[in-house]
């Protein structure tokens, strides 16, 4: 990888693909993809930009309510993909949800961006960076 964000719907999905591609060939815990916040413009009451992790297989968000029921909507176009876990600890506000993604590279990164656009409801310009490889 040379590069670590994107603001291009294309681009993003190469940079999320080479990140999923790096992290599997150093067998790295885990590869994070944050959305830079200056670059959201989507009106939510979120204190912090959403965020995703790869670890392995399994892809790792955390989601309000509401997102989690738009997660739950768009794994009905990935069917390789499926929730594993769904924690709410009385101290969060959410649910991080663990996905197994047993797929190649190019998927993952389709569905993160379908994830980042479709749950978070992210505007089309967003800026992601890859903060951990």
């Amino acid at each position: 990888m040379t590069r670590f964000d994107a603001a291009e719907e294309a681009e993003r999905r190469k940079l999320y693909a080479e990140a999923v591609t790096a992290h599997r060939k150093r067998s790295s815990p885990v590869t994070t993809i944050d959305v830079d916040p200056d670059s959201d413009t989507t009106e939510t009451d979120e204190e912090f930009p959403p965020w995703i992790q790869v670890a392995g297989t399994e892809v790792v968000m955390d989601c309000t309510d509401a997102e989690l029921e738009r997660l739950k909507d768009l794994l009905g176009a990935y069917p390789e993909f499926r929730i594993e876990e769904l924690e709410s600890p009385e101290e969060a506000e959410g649910t991080n949800a663990v996905i197994s993604a047993r797929s190649d590279a190019n998927r993952i990164a389709d569905f993160v961006e379908r994830a980042f656009r479709e749950v978070y409801e992210l505007e089309p310009d967003y800026r992601a960076w890859v903060s951990a490889v």
